[in-house]
């Protein structure tokens, strides 16, 4: 997972050089820094551990980190545990919006806190929960643990009380997990246990009532008997699970949610005689290798196909909730509760399509420089079988919607960052063959304001990976509101791409530099397609459809035009790359081109750089001119031309000296005689500005170069953002 970006790195192994006892003591590694200074640690390490040791059955989890609670230190990487002696390991992706609540709880009842990290709290709450009630499975405790968790979450779970066992889960953050086997597996499809109804009575046999695991959209645990309805809809109890006999301190709301969950457990399995009892009842269905006298099986825990794809190609993805659970080579689903609208439910092997050389980097000297390259062959992958001969275009993704589409009042595009730039690029011709009102959000603003949306609202959630959290959590905010979603991804089996009604695949391949070049130009491609599909019953738009249609299938030649420009771009780079800051004008359609080229110059080169209308100039940015700030500005020969040309005057007139991204067809003279002028070739409008933005993609890698930045991995960023 290195590529997505990070800043520390752990594993968690078994770690006994007792071949009697192979499973009695979990080795923890952790390092901040790349997975390299991890490596050498390992090897350092080598005198306390036996690296001739064979295990018949092995676990282990690792992780690479980015810092969301405390710094890059070897005590705050994952994995962590729930004390010195390694019992319960935890590796977590997301961000777990009450630990502060737990953590205090916790501490009241005298676990120590080692690290500054919200992940911290689900190992020691796992050891908590394992101390009062040793009868639980791995599985019920982790089932346990995570009806407690707020926010977002992919967990895998190790310990050494559950030797050769792996349980994992997710909730708001993608997991999937990979089968490698030398047999073939019994089915491709694993039915999905549902806790409650495989009878997990708590109490003695005896009893007529045994409780069950009740939960509230598996957040809480409810006991029946005690629960006390409150504004959230939360267990409200202030007995604590260790003081039952006594009036317990009062606590604060946060502490009164746990010490009830605590209570409700020890009630739930107290039998008469006053001893703690757990009866199972278990009617699971595991799935393993078929050919049971001679088989190997190995199970891949991961956040993202590429992690995985050098193993096996069988994968299945997990949804919200979903546990998984391996245990002796055989692998179990299992959910907590059962919602009424769902029957029998089942997770399907699927067939990875891409191949390992697509997340390799050949030749190129990083991913980012070959994803940039790519480009002429990504787009060809988005527009094959979609853009026909026949001059068609077809979305097979949406077709069953397109009469519904076409009936909406509004359109609304939802992104972030870089999906944010492909829906400002595409608005103006969504808007022109649509003749629909477009609203382009940020996602997370989108959601703050508590947007109103209607029944008769079209929206587009638009994310490379997927998983984007607020574009997710905007979808989710849409969907039950009557809103047709439609997801745009580059990612199969992605949760936006699962929970929206019909979707888009932008067929970019994967991309695996944490800045996005092929996938910004593929998507600014698929939002031209559905604007083609949109307007292809209005006669007074055929003229313009095939003016477009003609540009897209000349695009790829086209692009290794612009790429050719790569040299210049170079020579150029070399003269500003130690400058503090640049401005990047454009206005129409090649505002966009502004936005996204300065957002990769901040990402990649850490340069302060800023995108801007050319048609706000006179209202601030022209203070800043002058011969000494660097400029770039977009000038093409279209329907904002002239303007364009006015604000290159307003600059030049300020003593300013822009680089020039121009079309063939603007005149020399036009130009002011500027010294670095890129040509790209002309081509009609709503298409220029993915040639326009190819040669900004040039110049922030090169100025990365020059100044020595982690071209793949930028500090502080990563590829997926699954936390708000």
């Amino acid at each position: 997972m290195e590529y997505r970006g990070y800043d520390s790195a752990g594993i968690a192994i078994d770690g006994s050089n007792d071949i009697e006892s192979p499973h009695s003591k979990v080795a923890l590694l952790r390092k901040a820094g790349k997975v390299s200074v991890l490596s050498d640690f390992i090897k350092e390490s080598a005198d306390d551990l036996d690296m001739d040791m064979e295990y018949n059955i092995h676990c282990g989890i690792a992780h690479t980190r980015w810092a969301t609670h405390g710094s890059p230190r070897d005590v705050n990487s994952h994995p962590h545990r729930s004390n010195d002696k390694n019992e319960f390991l935890v590796v977590h992706n997301g961000i777990i919006t009450n630990y502060r609540e737990i953590k205090e709880y916790l501490e009241k009842k005298g676990h120590k806190f080692e690290s500054e990290t919200d992940t911290e709290v689900i190992a020691k709450l796992t050891q908590h929960i394992h101390d009062r009630y040793p009868d639980f499975s791995f599985r019920q405790l982790v089932e346990t643990v995570i009806q407690q968790l707020e926010g977002a979450f992919a967990l895998a779970f190790k310990s050494s009380r559950f030797p050769g066992q792996l349980v994992a889960s997710r909730r708001g953050s993608p997991l999937l997990v990979g089968i490698k086997s030398n047999s073939r597996l019994q089915t491709n499809h694993f039915p999905v246990s549902f806790s409650k109804d495989a009878g997990w009575k708590w109490g003695d046999e005896k009893q007529t009532d045994g409780r069950r695991f009740m939960s509230n959209h598996a957040t809480h645990l409810r006991d029946e008997s005690s629960f006390v309805e409150t504004p959230n809809n939360i267990l409200d109890l202030s007995i604590d699970s260790r003081d039952v006999c006594n009036l317990p301190v009062p606590v604060d709301e946060s502490q009164r949610r746990l010490s009830a969950f605590m209570n409700s457990l020890k009630n739930a399995v107290r039998s008469s005689n006053g001893s703690a009892k757990l009866e199972i009842s278990d009617s699971t269905t595991a799935v393993r290798p078929f050919d049971s006298a001679d088989w190997e099986v190995e199970y891949f825990v991961a956040s993202d196909a590429a992690a995985i794809i050098e193993h096996t190609k069988q994968v299945l993805f997990l949804e919200d909730d979903d546990v998984a659970f391996v245990e002796d080579g055989a692998l179990t689903i299992h959910r907590i509760s059962r919602h009424a609208d769902n029957g029998e439910q089942k997770r399907e092997v699927q067939l990875l399509e891409m191949e390992l050389q697509e997340i390799m980097k050949g030749s190129y000297k990083t991913y980012m420089q070959k994803e940039i390259f790519e480009q002429p062959d990504s787009v060809v992958n988005t527009m094959r079988g979609r853009l026909l001969p026949s001059r068609q275009v077809v979305l097979g993704g949406i077709k069953e919607y397109l009469p519904d589409i076409k009936r909406c009042r509004r359109l609304i595009m939802v992104a972030c960052g870089t999906s944010f730039h492909s829906a400002i690029a595409c608005r103006q011709i969504l808007e022109e063959l649509s003749e629909l009102p477009v609203v382009v959000e940020l996602a997370s603003d989108f959601l703050d304001r508590e947007t109103p949306i209607f029944r008769d609202d079209v929206c587009l959630f638009i994310s490379q990976s997927g998983e984007t959290a607020d574009t997710l959590m905007a979808l989710r905010y849409c969907k039950p509101r009557g809103a047709l979603t439609i997801g745009v991804t580059n990612t199969v089996g992605s949760s936006i791409c699962r929970e929206s009604h019909c979707g888009i695949h932008i067929n970019a391949g994967p991309e695996i530099g944490v800045a996005s070049t092929k996938a910004y130009t593929s998507q600014i491609l698929s939002l031209l397609m559905f604007a083609l599909t949109l307007s292809d019953d209005r006669i007074s738009m055929a003229t313009r459809r095939e003016e477009i249609i003609d540009a897209l299938n000349d695009l790829p030649n086209l692009i290794r035009e612009v790429l050719k420009l790569d040299d210049k771009v170079h020579e150029i780079a070399q003269q500003i790359y130690k400058e503090k800051s640049l401005l990047i004008m454009g206005r129409g359609f090649n505002f966009a081109t502004c936005l996204e080229g300065a957002l990769k110059i901040k990402e990649l080169s850490y340069m302060h750089c800023e995108g801007i209308m050319s048609g706000e100039l006179k209202h601030g940015p022209l203070a800043m001119v002058d011969e000494f700030l660097s400029i770039c500005m977009v000038v093409c020969n279209d329907h904002v031309y002239k303007k364009s040309l006015n604000a290159l005057q307003q600059v030049v007139a300020r003593k300013g000296a822009p680089i020039i991204i121009a079309d063939n067809s603007v005149p020399e003279g036009d130009l002011a005689g500027m010294k670095h002028i890129l040509r790209v070739p002309k081509t009609v409008d709503c298409v220029q500005n993915i040639l326009t933005v190819i040669p900004l993609q040039l110049l922030s890698y090169h100025i990365a170069e020059l100044n020595g930045a982690n071209v793949d991995r930028p500090r502080n960023l990563a590829k997926s953002v699954t936390v708000e």
